[in-house]
């Protein structure tokens, strides 16, 4: 009787470590002014606060506010490690991090997905924010394959600057048709489902 107990025991302490150790990847995803940037920092935070080994990293792209630093529109930074390629953040992977930052996850190349999947599995917990719509309003890959192998999602919401309603969507003002176009309120605003309209704010329209 004593060692059954014995077994159950240590059965127990070896669930208990590997629940303990078991990575898994967030993703944070709306339109541009949602507060995306916002939540992550505060995420990873909390995780310092925690005493975890944290780090961060983006793509060299987002240098709208800093180069070194993820921001958010509200003013929230965090110290980042800009990259190239989902490689060249592997690349810079120490084995003692716990938790992984990444933000602006649309701008990243599809080995992400395979990069993260990586991390999760060697026991690291993964955040990331990004856009899951473009500019058109069609799914911003990476973003869609992240969220599905993702064990938890967050989807925030910006406030339409034409009506007031729940905005999930990225109006760009510019006249540019290139789906990637680094920019902040100078470029685009955030719209609900009714007032978006994908180049009606160009000073140039497209067909």
């Amino acid at each position: 009787m004593v060692e059954e107990f014995a077994f159950d025991n240590t059965e127990e302490r070896r669930k208990s470590r590997q629940m303990k150790d078991a990575g898994w990847i967030e993703v944070i995803v709306g339109s541009m002014f949602s507060g995306k940037s916002e939540e992550l920092i505060r995420r990873l935070r909390r995780a310092q606060i925690a005493r975890q080994k944290v780090q961060v990293f983006k793509p060299v792209i987002d240098n709208r506010y800093s180069i070194e630093q993820i921001a958010s529109h509200s003013g929230m930074t965090h110290v980042s490690k800009p990259v190239m390629t989902a490689a060249e953040m592997m690349a810079q992977m120490e084995d003692e991090t716990q938790v992984v930052g990444i933000d602006e996850g649309q701008f990243f190349d599809m080995a992400i997905v395979e990069a993260v999947n990586e991390l999760a599995k060697n026991g690291k917990r993964v955040i990331i924010a990004g856009l899951d719509q473009d500019y058109l309003g069609r799914p911003f890959e990476p973003m869609p394959q992240l969220l599905s192998i993702a064990e938890y999602i967050t989807k925030t919401h910006a406030i339409c600057v034409k009506c007031g309603a729940t905005a999930n969507y990225s109006q760009r003002t510019s006249d540019s048709i290139e789906r990637v176009e680094v920019g902040a309120s100078d470029k685009y605003e955030a719209r609900c489902r009714q007032c978006f309209v994908p180049h009606s704010d160009a000073p140039t329209v497209h067909e």
